[in-house]
């Protein structure tokens, strides 16, 4: 008999659940899952997914980094089980899983360093034009745009994981796997995808709001002419203008971004620990 769980995953950020058509959807996305045990974060799980996509689509960014922290708290919940640790001791897809949280962790962790250097470029650019340095302006322009083409490949890589959850579930079913096991992994690897989903939209939201400053800045006929304020020529202060307001806009997200960014972080390495540990367990 498959282990049952007697503790349910609550997620205290996720929507309310809007229909019972729901799990019905989901059914298919693992058709050898069981649907005798009695957890039902799975349901749970695919609303959130869902939620956190439409979220981060929105470019609610601060807000969705706030949902994942709180889908990998309710995965850490159901991993302190030990029901679902023994589900997942014998499993042949744990490796898969520990691959995917270590390749979430060191993009988050990527990203931090990334927003780091974008936030010192956004300063250096903002003091610049205060100062009305032409050249200072035009060097941290060049940095900020090597940082926007950092993030950018990091959303390409996440939007890849995004797409093969479905791989990281290879063999679920088959070869002896216990219905249990096939539950549990089924969600961390759906979680994985989800959690990578949200990373790209992240990810391509920051990049952008970064590729609309350096925009606004090739929008003048050359760097120096932003500096000729001096000369007070209105349309090349409008368009200094722009800039700036760009600049500023991204240094505030930036600094919404920071904290929940280090939480998410720091959520992936626990969950990953987590599943190490189950690993450890085994021998």
């Amino acid at each position: 008999m498959a282990p049952s769980f007697a503790r349910s995953i609550s997620f205290p950020l996720s929507p309310s659940r809007s229909s019972s058509s729901k799990p019905a959807r989901m059914a298919s996305a693992y058709h050898a899952r069981s649907v005798s045990l009695p957890c039902r974060s799975h349901p749970i799980l695919a609303h959130l997914h869902t939620h956190i996509r439409a979220d981060a689509a929105a470019a609610s960014a601060a807000q969705g980094l706030a949902h994942v922290d709180a889908l990998h708290a309710a995965l850490g919940d159901l991993l302190d089980l030990p029901e679902a640790q023994a589900a997942l001791s014998a499993g042949a897809s744990h490796d898969r899983l520990l691959d995917a949280f270590l390749r979430l962790a060191d993009a988050h962790g990527s990203f931090q360093e990334a927003l780091v250097d974008l936030k010192r470029d956004v300063a250096e650019a903002l003091a610049a034009i205060r100062r009305h340095d032409g050249a200072r302006l035009a060097s941290a322009l060049r940095s900020q745009r090597r940082a926007g083409k950092e993030l950018a490949r990091l959303a390409a890589t996440a939007k890849d994981g995004a797409a093969r959850p479905s791989r990281l579930g290879l063999g679920l079913g088959l070869g002896g796997s216990s219905a249990a096991e096939v539950e549990v992994a089924g969600l961390l690897a759906e979680a994985a995808a989800a959690t990578a989903s949200a990373s790209a939209a992240l990810f391509n939201t920051v990049a952008a709001m970064s590729a609309s400053a350096s925009a606004a800045a090739c929008s003048c006929k050359r760097t120096a002419a932003l500096m000729c304020l001096i000369k007070k020529v209105p349309e090349e202060e409008k368009e200094t203008m722009a800039l700036m307001e760009r600049l500023e806009e991204l240094e505030e997200c930036i600094d919404d971004l920071e904290s929940g960014s280090d939480k998410v972080f720091r959520s992936l390495v626990q969950t990953r620990v987590a599943l190490l540990n189950v690993h450890t367990n085994i021998f």
